[in-house]
């Protein structure tokens, strides 16, 4: 008999060490659930600003906006034949005339 109290012991004692070893893993499993059902709802928040700032984006780059704030704001007009000023470099076109001048001695021969 005394060996069969003991084994019963040793199976409550299993029993009671399971049951809490199961309360243990299913509080760690909603918690774990909660968290991972909040992360996802900050992504889902994130996802949405994301969208948000993309769509003000495309608004503020469109040609037309940024024409306007160039000529309001910073005050800058169309460049027009009288406004554009050339300037030559000397030095680019005697290198450019003495470049041709063997291209267009090979062509006559």
């Amino acid at each position: 008999m005394p060996a069969s109290k003991a084994l019963a012991l040793l199976l409550l004692a299993g029993l009671i060490g399971s049951a809490l070893f199961l309360v243990n893993v299913s509080y760690e499993a909603r918690r774990l659930f909660t968290l991972l059902d909040r992360a996802q709802a900050q992504g889902r928040l994130l996802d949405a600003d994301a969208r948000r700032l993309d769509a003000e984006r495309q608004a503020q780059a469109t040609h037309l906006r940024v024409e306007r704030v160039a000529r309001e704001k910073l005050q800058m007009r169309s460049a027009t034949p009288a406004v554009t000023l050339y300037v030559a470099d000397p030095a680019a076109s005697a290198v450019s005339a003495a470049a041709a001048a063997p291209a267009a001695a090979g062509a006559t021969r």
